[in-house]
C-alpha cells in the first residue's frame, strides 16, 4: 500500500510540472486580435516578435525618399492586451526591439497594459530596448540565459526584478524607473550596466550578487537605496552617481 501511495504522489507531481507547448504565432495572433494573454506552465516555440515587424515592413516607404523629408526610421507597435506568462520557457527570441538592417528601420513594442513574465526562462534573446511599460510589470523569478537589454526602457508603474538570474551581460542603461523597483536576491553572472539609469522612487539591490563588474556611472537615485548584503565581484564604476543628491561613496559611508 505504501508503494502505491508513493507512486501516485510521484505521478501527480510529474503531471503538475509537465509543460504544454504553445506556438509563438498563435500568441501573436491573439494579441493582434486584442485578446488577453494568460499562459501558465508552457514551452513557447518560435520567435515571439512583439513588434510585428513582418506585418509593418511591406507598407513602409523606402528610406531614400522618406527620411530625407523628415520621416522617422522608428516604427512603434502599441500592445493594448495584458500579457501574463508564468513558469514558461521561451525556446526562441522574445523581441520588443528589432533593428532591421536591410530596411534601416527600427521596430519597437510598447505595452499599454500589465506585463508579467514571472518564473520564466528566456533561453535566447530577450530584447526590450526603448519599450514603454505603462502598467504594472513583473519579471520576478525569471532566468535570462542569453543576451538581454532594457536599455532606454521606461517603467511607469510597479516593477519587480526580484530573484532574477542574468547569465549574460545585462544592461539597463538609460532606463527610467518611475516607481520603486526591487532587484532583491538577484544574480548577475556577468557585467551589469545601470549607467545613466534613473530610479525616481527608490531601488533595492538587497542581497544581490554582482559576480563581475557593476557600472552605475551617472546613475541617479531618489528615495530608498537598499544595498544591504549586496556583493560585487570586481569593480564598481560610480563616477558622477547621485544618491539623493550625494555621491555614491559618501552615501555608502554615511549608511554604515
Amino acid at each position: 500500500m505504501k508503494y502505491i501511495i508513493t507512486s501516485l504522489a510521484l505521478f501527480i507531481a510529474t503531471f503538475s510540472f509537465s509543460q504544454k507547448t504553445v506556438n509563438a504565432s498563435d500568441i501573436l495572433r491573439d494579441i493582434k486580435d486584442g485578446k488577453k494573454i494568460t499562459i501558465n506552465n508552457a514551452i513557447i516555440e518560435g520567435v515571439l516578435d512583439l513588434t510585428y515587424m513582418d506585418d509593418a515592413l511591406p507598407s513602409l516607404p523606402k528610406r531614400s525618399r522618406w527620411w530625407n523629408n523628415g520621416g522617422s526610421n522608428t516604427v512603434e507597435k502599441d500592445i493594448s492586451s495584458s500579457i501574463s506568462f508564468t513558469n514558461c520557457t521561451f525556446k526562441d527570441d522574445v523581441l520588443a526591439y528589432v533593428p532591421h538592417e536591410d530596411s534601416g528601420y527600427t521596430f519597437i513594442a510598447n505595452f499599454e497594459d500589465t506585463v508579467v513574465f514571472k518564473n520564466c526562462t528566456f533561453e535566447r534573446k530577450a530584447m526590450f530596448k526603448y519599450s514603454d511599460f505603462d502598467e504594472n510589470t513583473d519579471f520576478s523569478g525569471t532566468k535570462f540565459l542569453d543576451d538581454s537589454t532594457f536599455k532606454y526602457a521606461e517603467f511607469s508603474r510597479n516593477i519587480s526584478f526580484e530573484n532574477t538570474l542574468f547569465d549574460e551581460p545585462a544592461t539597463f542603461k538609460y532606463a527610467d524607473f518611475r516607481k520603486f523597483v526591487s532587484f532583491a536576491n538577484s544574480t548577475f553572472k556577468e557585467t551589469a550596466t545601470f549607467k545613466y539609469t534613473k530610479f525616481k522612487n527608490g531601488v533595492s539591490f538587497n542581497n544581490v550578487k554582482f559576480q563581475e563588474d557593476l557600472d552605475i556611472k551617472y546613475t541617479k537615485v531618489d528615495g530608498e537605496f537598499d544595498i544591504k548584503n549586496m556583493e560585487v565581484g570586481f569593480d564598481i564604476d560610480s563616477k558622477y552617481t547621485k544618491i539623493n543628491g550625494k555621491s555614491f561613496s559618501k552615501y555608502v559611508l554615511k549608511s554604515k
